[in-house]
């Protein structure tokens, strides 16, 4: 089967497209025959080691001192079960399913493993495969900040980067559970993020929203450059600021702030819960949630969408397709 690989970290053109065995399902695994596959801001991250201030040793800890110790990348996919190990009882050949596997990676592939009581789900049928392959990154992780951050209907919350794919997810789950949202982006994603149902949008070319007077009770901030010390008169009184992505240093000023003030912060690597694919999926079948997505690529072009998600300019996500017609 075709994989693309990467065995050293740098630019997208590390990254080949290679043929490697096939995978074969153990007793308690199913067999998906992938269909599209995602890019995201994670595995630009990476394979570039492109990270926050304080996090490249604990980046190559995690992946690999001098070369990554995964050779794929991808944390999401949706595809078809094409055969299922002997012990499987909750799946069956021709499910359509969607998985994501997190900093496990390994979903740029033509066909993946997994586990039947991992993170796999049901591919709600209102969504193409390339939609729902995307429901994973951005939907889990907005929805467990949103939880942490304890965010409450009738609340105010801002999102920073509310074009991204973390930013659209945040978007349409801060609406669904009730909150006044303000979206924060360029101009030339006003529009979309209007369409996601923001009720205020603030473009942060012309308006810095830490000076505008205006306070929110949750300030979410998906791009890293909003901490504490920028966002602080920007909270309400017992206000959150949850940081989606912050440099080390920030990070550090969490217990202080929690002794010192009123407000809160909230950081650190979202939790994965197989429920959460779950309540997505749900949401998506009621027409309450849909990932946003930007640009389509072939898979054989993974560098150019690879150099195009290395511009941090994508709007939503950005998918690598597998199967035509889909």
């Amino acid at each position: 089967m075709k994989a693309i690989i990467y065995e050293r970290y740098g630019p997208p053109e590390v990254l080949q497209l290679r043929d490697i065995e096939k995978p074969i399902p153990k007793d308690n695994e199913v067999l998906i025959k992938t269909y599209a596959t995602t890019i995201t801001s994670g595995d630009w991250r990476v394979r570039s080691l492109n990270v926050p201030t304080g996090f490249g040793l604990i980046i190559r800890l995690a992946f690999g001192i001098s070369k990554p110790r995964q050779p794929v990348l991808g944390t999401e996919l949706a595809g078809v079960v094409e055969s299922v190990g002997k012990a499987v009882r909750n799946f069956k050949i021709g499910d359509q399913v969607f998985v994501f596997n997190d900093t496990g990676m390994g979903c740029h592939v033509e066909y993946k493993c997994m586990p039947e009581d991992g993170m796999v789900s049901l591919k709600p049928s209102s969504l193409s495969f390339d939609e729902a392959a995307a429901l994973s990154f951005g939907g889990t992780t907005a929805l467990d900040f949103l939880r942490r951050g304890k965010l409450q209907s009738g609340e105010k919350i801002l999102i920073n980067g509310a074009s991204g794919g973390v930013g659209t997810a945040a978007v349409q789950l801060a609406k669904h559970f009730g909150a006044d949202v303000t979206g924060v982006c360029s101009t030339a994603n006003q529009d979309l993020v209007a369409s996601l149902g923001a009720d205020h949008l603030i473009d942060y070319t012309k308006e810095d929203f830490t000076k505008n007077g205006k306070t929110y009770d949750v300030i979410v901030d998906t791009v890293g450059n909003a901490p504490f010390s920028r966002t602080k008169n920007s909270l309400a009184n017992k206000g959150r600021l949850l940081m989606v992505l912050a440099d080390l240093p920030d990070m550090l000023q969490v217990p202080w702030v929690l002794i010192t003030s009123s407000k809160k912060i909230i950081a650190g690597p979202a939790t994965v819960r197989l429920e959460d694919l779950h309540f997505l999926a749900e949401l998506a079948e009621a027409g309450q949630f849909k990932p946003v997505m930007d640009r389509r690529y072939p898979f054989e072009q993974f560098v150019e969408a690879h150099r195009y998600v290395d511009t941090g300019r994508k709007k939503g996500n950005v998918s690598l397709i597998l199967e035509q017609g889909v």
